[in-house]
């Protein structure tokens, strides 16, 4: 392991310490209690804890989305510390998704579920209750995409001569 890949995996450690702290926070201040208005009805504080996937989302049990998360971390891993230095968009993009990926798969094997806190929506109209890892997964593959639509050509082309 090099320099940068220590630089990007540090913002991978940097996603996971913020998500662990905050759903500490939220457990130990939200747990039981009322949604709290931040901004308005706007953004919510809402203690919710998901034994599904993103948005509620229930294929199999507890220990399938272990094993699936797990996979998928290993998977993004793999592929972040393969992918050439000069793809910082791309690599950054990875080191999000992968940081995010941990912090829920911590939430997994040590509660069997995924703390949720964040709520966002204009009155009925609501996004579903995420975490700071969510939030980095999304932005992430927003990224992620963005450098891939935003690659040149030429760079396509040289991947496919090697």
């Amino acid at each position: 392991m090099n320099l940068r890949d220590f630089r990007v995996l540090s913002v991978s450690l940097g996603v996971v310490f913020l998500d662990q702290f905050t759903k500490f926070l939220a457990r130990l201040l939200l747990q039981g209690r009322d949604p709290v208005d931040v901004v308005g009805s706007y953004v919510r504080l809402t203690y919710l804890e998901n034994p599904g996937m993103a948005f509620g989302i229930r294929i199999g049990g507890p220990a399938f989305f272990t094993v699936f998360a797990t996979l998928a971390s290993l998977v993004v891993l793999v592929y972040l510390l393969r992918l050439r230095a000069d793809k910082t968009g791309a690599r950054l993009a990875l080191a999000l998704i992968f940081g995010g990926a941990i912090g829920n798969l911590i939430d997994r094997i040590l509660y069997g579920q995924v703390v949720d806190f964040i709520e966002v929506g204009v009155r009925n109209f609501r996004w579903p209750v995420f975490n700071v890892a969510d939030s980095a997964v999304t932005i992430g593959m927003v990224l992620l995409i963005a450098a891939v639509l935003l690659e040149k050509p030429e760079e396509h082309e040289a991947v496919e001569q090697e």
